[in-house]
């Protein structure tokens, strides 16, 4: 078994924060990441797995348990499925690869899909467990399948897509803040589903990657120069990893875009930006003729849930890019005020006390609680 001697998660983390664990297992191969959890499962012990460590925030204290760091690599290409449309490419790639090697793979291959989701930090296997997504593209609009360990069963078994239930930054495998996940285990490999375009330009699809890039909607864009954008454009706000920059050091957007009812998006002020979800569509009613009276109950009026700008919220509650609080080492980004930072030795006790902060002022002014984007262990908000 990999044992290896723990090093604080601190070192491990992009918000550098968070104490060592009893025990250390790096996973370099798919039958040393199933050997070392089905052995902490066996054994009952607390456990914890580890990729990019992009989305986590770990208490100051010792951990209790395992730790696993997933280190699996690898991208197979997969027979295309006998119903699939011309041009369709299948990749399996492994979970414990980086997320934008992937897709720098993908561009220079010509395969088009998760080329807007550039800059992404993180593994392959953590992101289908939050349907991460950029600029109008997410995970699940091309993910076919994981090879999930289950829990339960200590087996890995395949698991299409559509049973993770891939919603707004979530699944059943995400842990939120106060809920445990729907369903215990731990992605082994995904299974993408992209097309083949080539190096040459080719029409873009979806408004919000048009928005970003500038595009009229006739116009024509690149994988690279669409790649080249989209990096170029997170680098302004923060948010590709550099040692040297402080504004880096964080989860990325530690809270999510909050998920309001139409009514009380009517409530905030008109400055806000929102954007309403697909509507719900009422069911077909088949009224058998011979029960007919002819009384047709009159449809219901059903107006979507309103996604609302949680940057928009935090900077508009008086709390600016790059605002702390007294004598602490967490701050807001001072390009993003949904990020918040490590500026150099902030204990996982001041980012804390920092993203509380906000959760407060953002209730008082707008009377929403603001919920968190990573996975938080050992720390309460």
């Amino acid at each position: 078994m990999p044992e290896i001697d723990p090093v604080p998660l601190a070192r491990l983390t992009t918000l550098r924060a968070g104490g060592t664990p009893e025990r250390m297992i790096e996973a370099t191969t798919r039958d040393e990441l199933v050997t070392a959890l089905q052995d902490a499962w066996a054994a009952g012990d607390p456990w914890l797995v580890v990729g990019g460590g992009s989305n986590l925030l770990v208490g100051d204290e010792p951990l209790e348990g395992t730790v696993v760091l997933v280190r699996t690599r690898g991208i197979e290409r997969l027979p295309t499925a006998a119903d699939a449309a011309p041009g369709t490419v299948r990749l399996r790639v492994e979970a414990g690869h980086d997320w934008d090697d992937l897709v720098a793979h993908t561009v220079d291959a010509g395969l088009a899909g998760i080329e807007a989701m550039s800059g992404i930090p993180g593994t392959a296997g953590a992101a289908p467990i939050q349907n991460v997504g950029a600029y109008g593209q997410e995970i699940v609009e091309t993910l076919v399948e994981v090879e999930l360990l289950d829990e339960a069963t200590g087996e890995v078994e395949t698991v299409p897509a559509a049973d993770l239930e891939l919603g707004f930054r979530t699944s059943v495998l995400k842990q939120h803040y106060g809920h445990g996940a729907r369903r215990s285990g731990v992605i082994v490999s995904i299974t993408l589903e992209l097309t083949e375009v080539g190096d040459g330009a080719f029409p873009v699809r979806g408004a919000q990657l048009r928005q970003a890039l500038g595009m009229a909607p006739d116009d024509t864009a690149t994988l690279r120069g669409i790649r080249e954008t989209v990096l170029a454009t997170r680098a302004r706000k923060g948010m590709v990893l550099d040692d040297a920059d402080p504004d880096t050091h964080s989860a990325g957007s530690f809270f999510q875009n909050a998920i309001v009812s139409a009514s009380f998006a009517r409530t905030l002020p008109s400055e806000c930006p929102r954007w309403p979800l697909a509507p719900v569509v009422a069911p077909v009613t088949v009224i058998p003729l011979a029960a007919f009276d002819g009384v047709v109950a009159p449809p219901v009026s059903v107006q979507p849930d309103v996604k609302v700008s949680a940057a928009w919220l935090i900077e508009h509650a008086g709390l600016g890019k790059g605002f702390h609080l007294p004598r602490s080492r967490a701050a807001l980004s001072t390009k993003h005020a949904l990020a918040v930072t490590n500026r150099g030795g902030a204990t996982a006790a001041e980012l804390a006390e920092l993203a509380r902060y906000i959760q407060q002022r953002v209730q008082s002014e707008f009377g929403l609680i603001l919920q968190p984007e990573p996975v938080l262990i050992g720390v309460e908000l």
